[in-house]
């Protein structure tokens, strides 16, 4: 049986405070990284499988080999708390109740790469999770983690957290680093990569809370007893949201490559009130939905990508047989579109179209050629935006038609829902 890893210390007493973070093992691993040489964690972290748990999937350990050697610029670590993908709640929940895991990765991330200062990103929103990040930093440096000459070696690092303005595009990693410095929230161009030019143009390297909190694991377990878990080309714990009409909604910390069927009916207590399964978002909201004819799908970045989805965030968005799958399209396009930064006109401009003929269809007032018209608009803003979020925001309006058209050619015909055991609240 599995026992957690990344989320062992939630459900104790205080789990927030260094104390009883300490008493658990805590810091044990940045004691032993401070004894190896940079390159042999860098190494560890490459054979350990990593991948980067905020959606892109790149391998942890190939981004830190990409960070300049022999340089004589400051380099940086930039925490990504910006987690604002709807249905995913594992950084919150992670930096609420055990931060020290996380700046446990980031002081041994930042002595592998050579960085002096790190720089914690979070969303507006959370509240406890600002305070929490505060305290823990604060406490991490009275103890002697955090400042000059950590644990009477010559490593330095100074940490501070910044709050963001609750925008969904920062969580884009340049767009993050612009609002850190000050700057409306917009995405940069690549190339040049964060790594070669990031924060204040420095060499900066951006990780998201869960990814973090995979390294003081590896580096205490090793590199094989991390490899060993998952799969074939997803390595490791994962914790994955579950949210929508199952039973045991919240986060549930398992291998990759555990199948829908069994993260939804045995750990999130399967559909509420005896109903069927309809449709699931498996990574986040900027997923593509797969049927139940998917549960068998391990959750893993190889097989969802085989399905025709992604594990972006592990966010499983559960809908159950009373969905309206044409309400559930315009809800998400309605947020996409609301949160697009403006700067590129498919995306600006698209998303709104998007929506209101999503909109239309719902409320019965969709035009002969509004069905095509949203293909056709998905097609016309996939791939031809500054950023991935582009692409992200067609997911759900042509996931949803492609599997269930009928609905939507009902709403046309009928000009209202053909289920009706459940209303969505209108917004």
């Amino acid at each position: 049986m599995f026992e957690p890893v990344l989320t062992r210390n939630i459900n104790l007493p205080a789990s927030e405070k260094i104390a009883t973070y300490l008493s658990n093992g805590g810091y044990d691993a940045v004691k032993l990284a401070l004894t190896k040489p940079p390159e042999e964690l860098i190494e560890m972290v490459k054979r350990s499988g990593l991948r980067g748990r905020g959606g892109a999937g790149f391998p942890a350990g190939t981004k830190w080999s990409f960070m300049p050697k022999g340089c004589d610029l400051p380099k940086i670590v930039a925490v990504n708390t910006d987690e604002g993908e709807p249905g995913t709640f594992k950084d919150r929940e992670i930096v609420e109740r055990d931060p020290h895991q996380v700046i446990e990765g980031v002081i041994i991330a930042a002595y592998a790469i050579g960085a002096s200062r790190a720089y914690v990103y979070i969303r507006g929103e959370f509240f406890l999770g600002i305070k929490r990040w505060i305290k823990a930093i604060a406490d991490a440096y009275e103890y002697g983690f955090l400042g000059q000459n950590i644990l009477g070696t010559n490593f330095s690092l100074d940490m501070s957290v910044h709050r963001g303005a609750g925008a969904y595009i920062c969580g884009e990693e340049t767009a993050m680093l612009e609002s850190l410095e000050g700057k409306a929230g917009n995405p940069r161009l690549k190339p040049p990569y964060p790594a070669q030019v990031g924060l204040f143009g420095l060499p900066t390297l951006v990780h998201n809370i869960e990814t973090l909190s995979c390294i003081p694991h590896i580096i205490l377990r090793g590199p094989e007893w991390f490899a060993s878990l998952g799969t074939a080309e997803s390595k490791g714990p994962k914790i994955f949201s579950v949210s929508g009409r199952v039973n045991r909604p919240g986060n549930y910390e398992l291998p990759l490559g555990t199948t829908l069927r069994e993260i939804i009916y045995e750990h999130a207590g399967g559909i509420r009130d005896g109903r069927q399964l309809k449709a699931v978002i498996p990574g986040g909201a900027s997923t593509p939905m797969l049927t139940a004819a998917a549960l068998d799908v391990p959750m893993a970045f190889e097989t969802l990508k085989q399905a025709g989805s992604e594990l972006g965030t592990g966010a499983i968005i559960v809908m159950d047989e009373t969905t309206c799958m044409v309400e559930a399209a315009r809800r998400l396009t309605k947020f996409f579109a609301h949160e697009s930064c403006g700067r590129c006109t498919p995306c600006r401009l698209g998303a709104t179209r998007l929506y209101e003929t999503l909109d239309r269809l719902e409320h019965g007032q969709g035009l002969a050629d509004d069905i095509e018209r949203a293909i056709e608009l998905a097609a016309g803003i996939d791939g031809r935006t500054f950023c991935p979020m582009g692409s992200a925001l067609v997911n759900p309006a042509r996931s949803a038609i492609t599997l269930f058209r009928d609905e939507f050619e009902y709403h046309l015909t009928h000009k209202h829902c053909m289920v009706g055991a459940y209303t969505w609240q209108k917004s």
